[in-house]
């Protein structure tokens, strides 16, 4: 298969954009899969009610048919039609942070087929804050299942360039529309349940949805690997986000911690090793790989969530073998963080 790839400026949709994502719509409406950008990461779509889309969504990613689809829609009208009951909740939810990077899981309706859910009863669905996806969204006929826009299991792409690297020769289309702008996938709220369940963590935390719903729990693996319970959200069982290399967490007092990366990443080198090191800006300069990423100021959790997937790719682009990375707070979207990391990981932490 050839796959097609166009440049689209979200903030210049012209005439030539529009016939594009007409384009793009028309083979979503066909059966096709199409790579596209959000403000959280790229997603790999397909028609969320065409039981097929779903199944050539799995076996271009190497996903895991139990893992759900998340459902991407441009109007909450179009709830109705693909879920049991619209809740007050979810209605107030929608209003808060609708378009943006909150998926809700609901019971799903008949129209919503088992391939795009997993095989549950429930289905999760968000609306984009994105101006080529929202486009997009509509040219296809409202109802697009899309995961991240990368093999399963690797770094989610934040830039179209991994698409390309991951995709290109297995879908139909790729649209280039620049790096995103959050850089990690939505917060995920299970509505099913009597309080409401963070699934996922995300940009929005549950103080904020807290303030909107009030009282909702968090699942207690969103940073613990011991779940073997079948998957209600994306990415809750398998392992996600990893690199190529090996990658170690290190937690600690910060002098501490740079003592023991240092010595870690000289025992590498001396065994042939590339080593890489994933540092913030009071700490990048103390470090002795041979290549170091600069996620930011420590207390700017926006910086880091934007720059972690784009670091981890970074890393496989120059071929390292060995990686570190800090620890980071675990609280606010530092849960989220901090949720990508262990997962990229494999729960590989060391605790000075």
């Amino acid at each position: 298969m050839e796959t097609e790839l166009v440049v689209i400026d979200e903030e210049n949709i012209n005439t030539e954009a529009e016939k594009a994502i007409n384009h793009a719509g028309e083979i979503i409406k066909r059966g096709g899969l199409v790579a596209f950008p959000t403000e959280t990461v790229y997603g790999l779509g397909g028609d969320a009610l065409n039981p097929e889309s779903s199944r050539k969504i799995y076996a271009a990613k190497g996903r895991p048919s139990d893992n759900p689809l998340i459902v991407h829609i441009a109007d909450t009208e179009d709830l109705k039609l693909i879920t049991e009951d619209v809740s007050e909740t979810a209605v107030k939810l929608a209003k808060a942070f609708w378009p943006g990077p909150l998926t809700m899981i609901m019971n799903k309706s008949d129209k919503v087929p088992l391939e795009t859910t997993g095989g549950l009863g429930t289905v999760a669905i968000r609306m984009p804050n994105n101006k080529i996806a929202l486009e997009l969204i509509k040219a296809s006929g409202g109802y697009i299942a899309a995961p991240s826009a990368n093999t399963s299991g690797r770094p989610s792409p934040t830039v179209a360039r991994y698409c390309v690297e991951d995709l290109s020769g297995k879908i139909d289309m790729i649209i280039d529309g620049g790096q995103v702008g959050i850089g990690l996938e939505s917060t995920i709220v299970d509505l099913t349940s009597d309080v409401p369940m963070i699934l996922r963590p995300g940009y929005i935390t549950a103080d904020m949805i807290e303030k909107v719903i009030g009282k909702v729990s968090i699942d207690k693996t969103i940073i613990d690997s011991s779940s073997t319970l079948k998957p209600k959200a994306p990415g809750m069982k398998y392992k996600h986000y990893a690199p190529k290399g090996v990658l170690t967490i290190v937690s600690g007092p910060q002098d501490k911690v740079v003592e023991f990366i240092n010595a870690e990443t000289e025992k590498a080198k001396a065994e042939g090793k590339k080593c890489g090191v994933i540092g913030t800006d009071s700490t990048i300069t103390l470090y002795k790989a041979d290549t170091i990423k600069n996620l930011g100021k420590r207390d700017d959790e926006n910086a880091i969530a934007h720059e972690l997937f784009k670091a981890l790719r970074e890393f496989d682009d120059e071929g390292i073998d060995v990686m570190f990375s800090e620890s980071f707070d675990d609280s606010g979207i530092g849960m989220a963080i901090m949720n990508r990391l262990l997962k990229a990981a494999g729960h590989n932490v060391i605790v000075l």
